[in-house]
């Protein structure tokens, strides 16, 4: 039945492409490439655009093997961008659990990588602007990401091993948003709902080009402020951002600085629930993370330089790119089983460049790169004393009136990785593309046991892993706008710092037992633009996995994750989406259809085999339509996903649910008044979860205490004011 499945998924893509194939050329608009691009107010025909997620030149998605998604942002007006979900919604193969917890970033899973993840994404590599945010262990966290400034998201589907190395089962690259085309703008927006209100002031400019060494420079910064005691008890969250870029270009070379700031004092950590809690009211806290008074504090900064020089005019030829980026987190975790304390430094850099020729028979790219990160974590757990009575034996760890109790855990964590890369490609005849790429890593653990005593031995130690992880793939550009590819390509995903360390008996040290899971992937597929406003994508692949990571929860620590290696999965899945733009409407839908299932897993004497591969619904669907007219507009989202198990045995399941959001927003008519010709007004009325629905959006999976759901958002009203002047 799976193997039927997979071959009619593969006929009917064929088939499709058959069908597109004896189409009039003239259906076909001219231009190379496309996006939509629009505002609150019009929509424009799809507009050329290009991308370089692959880490190539900027490149026609229609010449590439991957299954690559732009998203543009404004297709879906007043979003509330407290979350990457609302930036990816709509997307096939990929699915964002909102944990409707400020101390929990949402899981983002791209064919199911990083469903799994407890802390932070995991299993998917997210950059900005192609400066990586992922750390080099492959963890991403992302609650300091200042999503206001984010204009556009540039997705791969699939393992991407070959071109970013470890934990790269997809790849999510955030593009910031251009300055204002004036030599000053604002844009400020305000919104209040669900007990959370956010204010965002973005500055930005640029100065007329010259004829000195400096030409073109444009500046932006973004200062966000976000408040509240959330949707749910013991959810308060108190977040403030900093955002500053800078580009010119001096010489021909495009030269960029980046700089964020985050700091919440604040995120309380409300925990999941059980099915009866979940049922009965989602807005309940856990009652054990109140008591124990679980939350975090975190402060980050980070700083990017880029350099890019493209070779000629309109860098058809390719070009250099170079980036090097350093930062630091502190993080104080209070949970549970103990409160963790960890203060990061991060350094890293990357350099890349490509080329084409017409010197050979057929014209040929070649692109080399290197990346190199290091992370060193200095990492304590304390007693944590809340809730504990003074006496004895407890009265020398934990001494009256105090949360931070004795040390248990003093040690540095290092973890760095060094990988390279070359990838060619020939430009065959009739729209043929023929590719392959190779991309050899290092990644290395060290700790340094600092918590020595009579009775705790030294468990310091270090781990090396290697990888090596090819890709080939063909692509035929049948039409300007419409291609097929296909390709065959491996990944390779080391365990976190937090994986190797979280060791089951609570033990200091690396687990080294614990292996990196390999994949193996074949895919098909197809994208196009038909009548210059219809764009379709499908795809169909069969992944093999080997040595799966698998969390679960170590009993009798509450709180404690700890992990291992499943024997062997599968994972074969479709996703498909289509989307119109016209003058008045854009409407837009994915669907996505995954089968994961253990194929080889032993616990013990229980054996998982033919289980699912819990934490990922089979179906899932999102759509979207937006109406416009006379600067009156409005939304409508729909997120509809089917049962997904919590548990390696498939023994409890949380529900199907289908989730509507709305929103309606008019843009003020202005009149021009001396310089505030440009000055826009935008007031929305939105409703999250328009009926209510209880439901898990996100589930912990084997978890303790029959604590797997973590509630979707509850219905929430929320009013938004948009200023824009130019």
């Amino acid at each position: 039945m799976r193997r039927s499945r997979c071959v009619a998924a593969a006929w009917s893509l064929a088939l499709a492409g058959v069908l597109l194939a004896g189409l009039p050329r003239d259906l076909f608009a001219q231009q190379r490439d496309t996006v939509v691009r629009e505002d609150s107010a019009r929509v424009q025909s799809l507009q050329s655009v290009r991308v370089s997620v692959t880490r190539d030149d900027a490149r026609s998605p229609f010449e590439l093997p991957f299954a690559l998604t732009s998203a543009p942002l404004s297709a879906r007006p007043a979003q509330r961008r407290t979350g990457v979900g609302d930036l990816l919604l709509g997307v096939p193969g990929v699915q964002v659990q909102d944990r409707a917890n400020p101390s929990q970033d949402p899981r983002i899973a791209v064919r199911g990588f990083g469903a799994r993840s407890a802390f932070g994404v995991r299993g998917v590599r997210v950059l900005r602007d192609g400066v990586p945010l992922s750390l080099p262990d492959g963890q991403t966290p992302v609650d300091w990401l200042d999503l206001e400034t984010i204009d556009r998201v540039d997705i791969v589907r699939g393992t991407a091993a070959a071109l970013y190395g470890n934990a790269a089962g997809g790849v999510i690259d955030m593009r910031s948003r251009a300055p204002a085309r004036a030599p000053f703008g604002m844009d400020a927006r305000f919104w209040d709902g669900g007990g959370l209100r956010r204010a965002n002031v973005t500055l930005s400019g640029r100065v007329d080009d010259h004829e000195g060494a400096w030409r073109d420079p444009q500046w932006l910064g973004a200062f966000t402020r976000t408040s509240g005691n959330g949707p749910r008890a013991w959810s308060r969250l108190d977040a403030t951002s900093a955002f500053v870029r800078g580009l010119a270009t001096v010489k021909g070379t495009t030269l960029e600085v980046q700089g964020t700031r985050y700091e919440a004092p604040r995120a309380e950590n409300t925990g999941a629930l059980t099915a009866a809690e979940l049922a009965h009211d989602p807005r309940l806290p856990d009652s054990l993370n109140i008591t124990k008074q679980s939350r975090k504090a975190a402060r980050q900064t980070q700083v990017a330089f880029i350099a890019d020089r493209p070779f000629g005019d309109d860098g058809r030829n390719g070009g250099v790119r170079g980036a090097l980026f350093a930062g630091t987190r502190t993080l104080d975790n209070p949970l549970p089983f103990a409160i963790v304390a960890v203060d990061r430094a991060v350094l890293g850099g990357s350099l890349h460049g490509n080329w084409r020729t017409e010197a050979t028979p057929w014209p040929l790219r070649m692109g080399v790169g290197i990346d190199a990160q290091r992370q060193v974590d200095d990492r304590y757990n304390y007693e944590n004393c809340v809730d504990l009575a003074p006496t004895a034996p407890l009265s020398a760890r934990c001494p009256a009136r105090v949360e931070r109790g004795a040390v248990r855990l003093d040690q540095q964590e290092r973890a760095g990785s060094v990988g390279s890369y070359a990838r060619a490609e020939m430009e065959a005849p009739h729209g043929l593309f023929v590719s392959a790429a190779l991309r050899a890593d290092v990644v290395r653990f060290r700790v340094h046991d600092r918590f020595i005593t009579a009775t705790n031995a030294d468990d310091s130690g270090e781990r090396t892993l290697r990888a090596a992880s090819p890709m080939v793939g063909l692509t035929w550009r049948a039409r300007p706008l419409w291609s097929l590819y296909a390709n065959l390509s491996s990944a390779f995903e080391t365990p976190t710092v937090t994986e190797l360390t979280n060791q089951e008996d609570g033990a200091a040290g690396l687990n080294v037992t614990l292996d990196p899971q390999r994949t193996r992937t074949v895919e098909l597929g197809t994208q196009g633009v038909f009548a210059g406003r219809v764009r379709l994508e499908a795809a169909v692949f069969q992944a093999t996995v080997r040595d799966e990571l698998v969390p679960f929860d170590v009993p009798n620590q509450v709180g404690r994750r700890a992990y291992r290696n499943a024997g062997r999965t599968s994972r074969r899945g479709a996703e498909t989406s289509v989307r119109f733009a016209g003058s008045r409407f854009d409407v837009g839908g994915a669907y996505t259809w995954s089968r994961f299932r253990f194929d080889r897993y032993d616990v013990g004497t229980v054996s998982y085999a033919g289980k699912p591969i819990p934490g990922v619904p089979e179906h899932y669907w999102q759509s979207f339509a937006t109406a416009r007219m006379a600067g009156l507009w409005s939304v409508i989202e729909l997120t509809a996903a089917s049962r997904a198990s919590a548990t390696d045995a498939a023994t409890v399941y949380a529900s199907g649910y289908a989730v509507w959001n709305l929103r309606a927003g008019y843009d003020v008519p202005t009149s021009a008044r001396g310089g505030l010709t440009r000055l826009r007004l935008s007031p929305t009325l939105g409703v999250d979860n328009l009926f209510d629905r209880h439901y898990a959006g996100s589930l912990v999976v084997n978890a303790t205490r029959n604590r797997y759901f973590e509630p979707g958002l509850p219905r929430r009203v929320t009013v938004t004011m948009q200023v824009r002047w130019e």
